[in-house]
């Protein structure tokens, strides 16, 4: 018998196929076990990160537990609660996990229903350490506040909401504005985010200092009483109310969670949908050569000559033509001008807060190769000396001085005024600039040792996959290592402070001048070598994105 004249049976069945949130969360473990793999540095920096995460949690879940019965318990549980909500809306904008299974950009092409994916995104969202610090911290709040079998009722169903709307608001948040960046003709719509993410940030930050002063808690129950109906913190206040009898407000209370968190994923799905099916044509806006043509002039007759006019237009466009760039300067200036500032208005502020302007701008000094993403290539191929690279680095150095002393100058003005005492200008100014000298050093040094690529695509992502042990070491190391050499203007500061020698801190200004520039220089001139030794490698970390 031939194949032709064989039977014809019906198909076997398929098999089931298997669902779309197991494979998300089997594919970011092994995204996650992978990256583990890559190097023993990562492995380490993983490790840390999580010990140091799980012993702060406990800390954070026994002094909550320590609250129990306590009369201001619901005041600081629900004040707390609300913090970290607000923090999880703001907070992944500005330091994003580097996780290809929740970009929702890579799955354009792929024949994914919005509802079936919104799920497997939201639970695989679920994995990593900040979830597992937020888990911990809801468990704690809970359990300071649950009594009774109506308020342990309560807080079953008050974690699982909690979790749930706090990464369905980041999710729901961070896809509403995944576009931003990326759009030219949004650019400064972005820049205008950017700046109310980082007074968002810093009303974070504030709010967790008023939670940490003591005796002063009884202030903060007018702020409970209203922060309590809002959807971050209701579900946990419905434990509270719960456990004290009054059912019909902790009902109320949870379903406030319930319809919030129902219109977060709508939302989220709605977002997800338009950005995956329809065109950005914001990028389709109308190109401008005669205003390029006609400010290139002006520009470079105020640089130098030679290769640092060239780095130096180049590091400017960069600031004000690169969203990436151009949101990290708009959020340095920000922060370093709110933190003083706010501060002094409070009247708990000093003048030596402004210090605080030149380290947020001292930061951009790192991983500079990495800004300038694969088109690093083009400028390695104009490096074959320790002299061209230091030429190089003195640029980038000279774009960020330009931008930045005069910022400096400013925002210590401005806060001694506030805060009505001139006497320690003098030393805040000094300070300031070895600080800024001390930073301009350790990122040099750090950008040539600890590159690592910044993604061109997701207008939130800092860090390609895998690099993000990189990121920590180079900013987090390179800010101590800047500490230290401020010492040696750090010390005499406190010491005419201690011994009342104010008369004497004017001389911190022409000394901490001399001193950055010194540091500054050697710092430069150290990166410059490593730079032209390790070129190679360079290109390669700051080319993966």
């Amino acid at each position: 018998m031939s194949v032709l004249d064989a039977p014809v049976t019906s198909a076997a069945p398929a098999a089931p196929t298997t669902g779309l949130t197991p494979i998300f969360v089997s594919l970011k473990l092994t995204l996650l076990r992978n990256g583990l793999r890559q190097s023993s540095g990562r492995r380490a920096v993983f490790v840390v990160s999580l010990v140091f995460t799980l012993l702060l949690a406990a800390a954070q879940v026994l002094g909550l537990v320590l609250l129990r019965g306590n009369g201001h318990a619901g005041t600081v549980v629900v004040l707390l609660t609300g913090v970290v909500a607000l923090g999880w809306a703001v907070l992944p904008l500005f330091f994003p996990s580097g996780d290809d299974t929740l970009d929702p950009t890579r799955l354009v092409m792929l024949p994914l229903r919005p509802e079936p994916l919104i799920r497997a995104l939201l639970v695989s969202s679920m994995i990593g350490i900040g979830p597992l610090f937020t888990l911990c911290l809801v468990v704690g709040s809970v359990l300071a506040l649950a009594h009774g079998a109506a308020g342990i009722v309560f807080a079953v169903f008050a974690v699982p909401l909690t979790m749930l709307l706090c990464v369905a608001l980041s999710r729901a948040v961070t896809t509403a504005n995944v576009r931003l960046l990326n759009s030219r003709k949004g650019r400064d719509l972005a820049v205008l985010s950017g700046l109310v993410i980082a007074v968002g940030i810093q009303f974070v930050n504030f709010g967790a200092q008023r939670l940490g002063q003591a005796g002063g808690l009884s202030t903060l129950d007018p702020a409970a009483d209203v922060v309590r109906w809002l959807p971050g913190a209701s579900a946990v206040a419905s434990v509270d109310a719960a456990s004290d009898g009054s059912y019909g407000a902790a009902v109320a209370q949870l379903l406030i969670t319930v319809a919030a968190l129902a219109a977060l994923m709508w939302m989220w799905q709605r977002s997800l949908v338009r950005l995956m099916t329809s065109p950005d044509g914001s990028t389709l806006a109308a190109a401008e050569p005669a205003r390029e043509k006609s400010g290139r002039g002006r520009l470079s007759a105020l640089l130098p000559e030679g290769r640092t006019a060239t780095v130096m237009q180049r590091s400017l466009r960069y600031v004000a033509r690169d969203p990436k760039t151009k949101a990290a300067w708009v959020t340095a200036l920000a922060v370093g001008a709110i933190v003083p500032l706010l501060n002094a208005v409070q009247g708990t502020g000093s003048v030596y807060f402004a210090c605080f302007a030149a380290g947020m701008l001292g930061m951009q000094m790192y991983n500079q190769f990495g800004q300038d993403t694969s088109a690093f290539w083009m400028v390695a191929l104009t490096i074959s000396s320790p002299r061209d690279a230091y030429v190089e680095l003195r640029a980038r150095a000279f774009v960020l001085l330009l931008l930045t002393l005069p910022f400096t100058l400013i925002v210590c003005a401005v806060t001694a005024a506030v805060i009505g005492d001139w006497r320690p200008l003098p030393g805040a100014l000094g300070l300031s600039f070895a600080l800024l000298g001390s930073m301009l050093a350790t990122g040099a040094v750090a950008s040539a040792l600890f590159p690592y690529s910044i993604p061109q695509e997701g207008a939130f992502k800092n860090v390609v996959p895998g690099q993000g042990g990189l990121a920590w070491i180079s900013i987090l190391g390179g800010m101590l290592a800047a500490a230290l050499l401020a010492a040696p203007v750090i010390v005499p500061t406190i010491w005419m402070h201690v011994t009342d020698r104010h008369d004497a801190l004017w001389l911190l200004v022409p000394g901490g001048l001399a001193y950055g520039a010194l540091v500054g220089w050697a710092g430069l001139r150290i990166a410059a070598r490593r730079t032209a030794a390790r070129l190679p490698e360079i290109l390669a970390a700051v080319s993966k994105g």
